[in-house]
């Protein structure tokens, strides 16, 4: 067979067109390839167009999907009720948690004489104090507390010391519950007879002064140190019957007559601390029926015990005072 050699011309044309199909090859190739390599190349920068939520939303939009808060606090306000009690348990407090907010406003306010139905009461309860397990057998207490009469308003906050302990504090941090003293010692039906400089004795058939006053109570109602003390006298006295005499802080003394019995362990010498049992209502002595003679003295006289003044308890102070403060300015806005 008789071969041809490629003229020169048509040898340029076949290198020129091989040279084309190679580029348009490794074209393809390179487009093929771009998008994995531009994936896997740590040097590359560039954010991906398609990429969403690489950046954070506005705070606007994120508390949009966001649930609410439920709110820390609720309030719960009582009116038209014949006793404060009466207002306390309609708001959901217990027995116990209602006669403690009474002792802590007792000072303030004259609960069974000058208390009327269109009185407001108002209570701030904490669901963070609601949802721990409260000590056996103390249910939570408000956070706040105010009552209106017709004398106004009066406040009251729950704080927790430093130490721990938890009281009821008037707005400028000062304990309320008056004072170091409680003002009765005993749960008592009735005053059945009132502190007088005079009085008909129903015994004795005598006018004598009555240097105390008598609260009517069960036979076996237990009877309360009203304040922090030494027992100066345990034992039976003419007329008094079972008699427990404590020395207070000066000048104060407090005398407990009539009783059944004397607590355990309470004799002369003993410190007692207020809200202490030290006794029993009874009718032992000179008594038509059971209750306690209750007296306070001052500097050794005779005072009414429903109106004495009280030493005030020892108020918060520096750290304590400031965050007191800010705890009641919170509770205080709202009541």
């Amino acid at each position: 067979m008789t071969r041809f050699p490629l003229l020169p011309v048509q040898a340029d044309k076949l290198a020129l067109a091989c040279l084309v199909c190679l580029l348009i090859i490794a074209a393809a190739m390179l487009i093929s390839r771009s998008p994995a390599t531009a994936d896997n190349d740590p040097s590359d920068t560039t954010p991906a167009k398609d990429t969403v939520a690489a950046a954070p939303q506005p705070a606007s939009a994120a508390s949009s999907t966001e649930p609410a808060q439920a709110p820390r606090y609720t309030v719960k306000t009582v009116t038209g009720q014949s006793t404060f009690i009466d207002a306390a348990h309609l708001a959901g407090l217990t027995g116990d948690v209602a006669h403690r907010v009474v002792e802590a406003l007792r000072s303030k306010i004259d609960f069974r004489h000058a208390w009327k139905s269109d009185n407001e009461v108002s209570f701030v309860f904490d669901k963070k104090n609601a949802t721990e397990p409260a000590a056996p057998p103390h249910p939570p207490l408000p956070a706040a507390v105010r009552v209106v009469t017709d004398a106004g308003p009066q406040d009251i906050f729950l704080y927790k010391s430093l130490n721990g302990k938890a009281f009821y504090y008037t707005k400028d941090g000062g304990r309320a519950r008056g004072s170091g003293f409680m003002r009765y010692p005993l749960r008592f039906r009735r005053v059945s007879s009132p502190f007088a400089q005079r009085r008909f004795d129903p015994v004795l058939k005598r006018w004598q002064p009555h240097d105390g006053v008598d609260l009517a109570a069960p036979a076996g109602t237990p009877v309360h140190a009203t304040a922090n003390g030494v027992v100066t006298f345990a034992g039976k006295q003419t007329g008094y019957g079972n008699v427990i005499e404590i020395r207070n802080q000066p000048p104060y003394s407090t005398l407990f007559a009539h009783l059944s019995r004397f607590a355990k362990g309470v004799r002369v010498g003993t410190h007692v601390r207020r809200d202490q049992v030290i006794g029993y209502v009874g009718s032992t002595g000179w008594a038509t029926g059971p209750h306690l003679h209750y007296e306070v003295h001052v500097d050794d006289v005779p005072k009414n015990p429903l109106t004495v003044s009280l030493p005030p308890a020892e108020p918060l102070h520096g750290r304590e005072l400031s965050r007191f403060a800010s705890r009641s300015a919170e509770l205080e806005g709202l009541l």
